[in-house]
């Protein structure tokens, strides 16, 4: 007998038969498995976490069979209560499948401290973007007698100079002393400040022992 004609007998008509429905049924198991394990279909409406506390946040996620994890962040609202939900990814309104994480973030107690970088010595243009790039807003600007004209030579928080390295909270107003062009050296602005430093200790000193 020929394969082609055995290809037409019952019993490989039979066996062929048979392998057909043995991968349909393996094909239907198949799905069926991967349609329970993956929960297809299954969508889940991730609610609006915005000002709840932890435990509020973390009882409306078990309602819906949905997990969270709690993320570092250095963001802080005012108009949030503190340690209140900020942020959470994904979005309210976005649908997730059963037992999806939801990362979110708690509001602070407070704006965070930003270090006072290096920016003496630049000019105004290049000064004031750096400072609001950090957090920083820009306040009243003053001319100092000063060879190079809007030279920063000076930074003051609510009245007082602060420094390279030292830190201020974000979104504090810093106060800008500028050189007007018209001569002088820093040196001598220097100078002038320590002078007028030692003359308001030596006074202080004087009132103290006078009283």
């Amino acid at each position: 007998m020929t394969f082609i004609k055995f290809l037409f007998t019952k019993t490989f008509l039979k066996q062929l038969g048979l392998a057909v429905v043995a991968i349909v049924v393996l094909a239907f198991i198949v799905l069926w498995w991967l349609k329970l394990t993956t929960n297809h279909g299954q969508q889940i409406e991730v609610p609006d976490l915005a000002k709840l506390t932890l435990k509020q946040a973390e009882e409306a996620l078990d309602e819906l069979d949905l997990r969270f994890e709690v993320l570092d962040t250095t963001n802080y609202n005012p108009e949030y209560p503190y340690k209140t939900v900020i942020e959470q990814l994904p979005a309210a309104g976005k649908f997730v499948k059963e037992d999806r994480k939801i990362y979110i973030s708690l509001n602070r107690s407070g704006y965070p401290m930003i270090e006072i970088p290096k920016v003496v010595g630049k000019t105004v243009r290049q000064v004031r973007p750096t400072l609001k790039a950090i957090g920083f807003e820009i306040g009243k600007i003053e001319y100092r007698k000063y060879i190079a004209k809007d030279e920063v030579l000076e930074l003051r928080h609510k009245g007082k100079r602060v420094d390279p390295g030292d830190k201020i909270q974000k979104t504090s107003v810093i106060d800008l002393i500028l050189g007007d062009g018209k001569g002088g050296l820093r040196q001598e602005v220097e100078d002038a400040e320590q002078e007028l430093n030692v003359n308001n200790e030596e006074e202080e000193t004087e009132q103290d022992e006078g009283n």
